[in-house]
């Protein structure tokens, strides 16, 4: 098995490196590995239904898709994220995939005198708390299993930027499931920092791994696959599942009600209702909007080239903008 302990915290290039290991490689791989913060999104999740927009443009927070299912997870330089990724063994089913992967984890921290368990599929926990969420994916016989493992994350701002308004869409995507979470360093006996911890899993996990370090081509490639997807808002925000965003607001000048439907990240169908005045019909103002990205960043864009107050007197670009978020 190889081992890498990755130096980088650019969460798109990390994404791309698990991609990259998962397809490229033939070995067996154990990975440490850190991101800054950043929020992750499952496969299979509407992105914008997992966060708080407002607490994330505000943060400057990237926000990546990943390739396996699962919920949003919270990464900083707080969190350490592990990844196996090895042969499926035949009629091998979920569950008992996590267990396997999830068991070096689980031994390490009972050699650090942290009674910490597999909880329902795959959550690791410690007194009923959640520290580790982890997820799969399996591509041509071999599994990738990547786990978070929270040493002495901000909690604060884990809260923040995944404090999703469920109320506002209407979709099929997979919904994160929030749970009680602590910080592995707060069990500890003998106070670690988050570097000695990581050195302790290499130690403990990877002593009889050989170490791996990527050649230049492998750099090449990783860098590329990042560029062409994992920085992208098409993969992070347009790969998210059909939906219908509604939101409702009271501004001083009038009431106004969104209702809209987004396909591929793209709105497809506006339709707004209210008590507010206008010169100009609302129906032309939806038709400006439909095709633009459901993003803050494309939808004030094109807000910037209207008259606002033609279509909703009183009301400024700035104010409706958050409207759509």
């Amino acid at each position: 098995m190889l081992c890498l302990i990755d130096k980088t915290t650019d969460p798109y290039w990390n994404l791309a490196a698990e991609e990259y290991l998962l397809t490229s490689f033939e070995e067996p791989v154990f990975r440490l590995w850190q991101n800054d913060k950043a929020v992750i999104v499952g496969k299979n999740q509407n992105t914008l239904a997992e966060i708080d927009s407002e607490f994330i443009n505000r943060h400057k927070i990237p926000v990546v898709r990943r390739l396996t299912g699962g919920g949003a997870v919270f990464h900083d330089l707080g969190n350490i994220n592990f990844t196996f990724i090895d042969r499926k063994i035949e009629e091998e089913d979920s569950g008992m995939m996590f267990r396997r992967f999830t068991s070096p984890i689980i031994d390490a921290l009972n050699h650090l005198g942290i009674n910490a368990s597999l909880e329902g599929r795959n959550d690791l926990v410690i007194d009923g708390k959640k520290f580790s969420g982890n997820a799969i994916c399996i591509h041509k016989g071999r599994i990738l299993q990547h786990g978070t493992l929270l040493f002495s994350s901000s909690l604060n701002d884990l809260s923040g930027a995944l404090q999703n308004r469920p109320e506002k869409f209407t979709d099929k995507a997979v919904k994160s499931n929030r749970s009680r979470v602590t910080n592995i360093s707060e069990h500890l006996v003998r106070p670690m920092t988050v570097s000695e911890f990581l050195m302790f899993l290499k130690n403990h996990i990877g002593k009889s791994y050989t170490e791996y370090n990527y050649s230049p081509d492998d750099l090449k490639q990783i860098e590329a696959l990042a560029e062409s997807k994992y920085r992208l808002d098409s993969w992070n925000y347009g790969c998210s599942p059909k939906y219908s965003f509604s939101k409702c607001i009271k501004f001083p000048a009038g009431l106004v009600e969104l209702y809209m439907n987004v396909e591929k990240g793209i709105i497809t169908r506006i339709e707004i209702r209210g008590d507010y005045f206008f010169k100009a019909p609302t129906e032309e103002f939806c038709k400006y909007l439909t095709g633009v990205p459901h993003s803050k960043e494309k939808i004030t864009d094109r807000l910037n080239t209207l008259a606002i107050d033609d279509y909703f007197s009183g009301i400024n670009s700035e104010e409706l903008i958050r409207l759509f978020v």
